[in-house]
């Protein structure tokens, strides 16, 4: 993942491969003050999506606690997934994705926080504490969230549909799907059901309708979309909204929607692996996070929006009032989480997706 050298933030392309994918792992240490690197030392060991966290967050949470910070990066849930299937090797502190937490609550691979030694939960929108993929947030806190939907050219285009990309030939090969399993979702979502659906009747249905705009897709972009609207290969494309922010910052003819039908919210949130070496530690990690400024903090530097009250009331006016970053409350009630169904439902999807591209 590289950073855009005209980008003054270190961000956005940590939505990469969200679905699922290859991906080449990341891994970075993060060294504490000398005097802590002793045996009695306290330590956090945290597992992060990679440029996503403020540039001075560690060091002034080593300095609040004394407790020093093993820093580690992944590309993917499914690193992440895979890296403590087999048991913990040694983490505290991870941030999966919002049905990832369901799967690995399922696999036992999470444990319950303690609230109590939480108190900046106080902080937290009710919109985020009633998740339904960790009812009563036992066993995740949210860190950002962000949405799905297209990414476009003002000068060519001004779309509110998802109609424009699967359902028009009006934007005929100047188009950019996904290339995981995420299109499927979206096909339904345009279709009017439900992203999560078990019934093979509305996933087949969703499979035809992508099928059928094949012949004016471009392209499906490993989450590269984003690449190429700013190099003019594509009008429009699907793509996260924090990829979308990134280029919209080196080109103002460039903007992002939500369409009109909804589109999918995603939710990155921190949790404790089971056989964690430092609970203690890993709650004292997630409460400095939640700390209002220290979580508005992180969000004036990556962009991504806050579940967090107190720390929103913080950040940039300007920030506030983008909707690409925080869409109005009428696409808020439009938007879905995916939730995991279990692996037959899993390979419902993947079995879909591997038709349409093969198609």
């Amino acid at each position: 993942m590289q950073r855009r050298s005209t980008f003054p933030m270190a961000m956005l392309n940590r939505r990469r491969l969200l679905g699922g994918g290859l991906a080449v792992a990341a891994v970075a240490g993060v060294g504490a003050a000398p005097g802590l690197l002793n045996a009695q030392a306290r330590q956090v060991n945290v597992f992060n999506w990679d440029t996503y966290i403020g540039p001075d967050t560690i060091r002034e949470f080593q300095a609040a606690t004394g407790i020093d910070v093993r820093y580690d990066l992944f590309a993917s849930n499914d690193e992440l997934f895979g890296r403590l299937r087999e048991g913990n090797p040694g983490y505290d502190v991870i941030y999966p994705t919002n049905q990832y937490v369901e799967r690995m609550v399922t696999a036992d691979m999470l444990i319950p926080l303690d609230h109590a030694k939480i108190p900046n939960i106080a902080n937290l929108d009710p919109y985020f504490m009633a998740a339904e993929f960790d009812p009563g947030r036992q066993h995740s806190l949210p860190y950002f969230w962000g949405t799905m939907g297209i990414g476009y050219r003002k000068s060519v285009a001004s779309p509110t549909s998802w109609a424009a990309l699967i359902d028009s030939d009006e934007f005929s090969g100047r188009v950019s799907l996904l290339d995981d399993n995420n299109i499927i979702r979206m096909a339904l979502i345009y279709l009017g059901y439900s992203l999560n659906t078990r019934d093979p009747a509305e996933i087949e249905e969703a499979v035809q309708l992508l099928i059928s705009a094949k012949p004016h897709i471009r392209t499906f972009a490993p989450d590269t979309g984003q690449d190429l609207l700013i190099a003019g290969e594509v009008d429009l494309c699907m793509e996260w909204n924090g990829d979308i922010l990134q280029v919209m910052e080196e080109d103002d003819d460039l903007s992002y929607v939500v369409p009109e039908e909804g589109g999918l919210l995603w939710e990155d949130a921190m949790a404790i692996v089971r056989d964690a070496p430092n609970v203690d530690e890993a709650h004292d990690w997630i409460n400095f996070i939640l700390d209002a400024e220290v979580h508005a903090a992180i969000a004036s530097y990556i962009k991504y929006p806050l579940p967090n009250q107190a720390a929103k009331k913080l950040i940039s006016e300007e920030d506030r009032q983008n909707p690409a970053i925080y869409p109005p409350d009428e696409i808020l009630e439009k938007l879905q989480v995916q939730v995991y169904q279990g692996e037959e439902v899993e390979s419902l999807y993947e079995n879909a997706l591997t038709r349409v591209l093969a198609a």
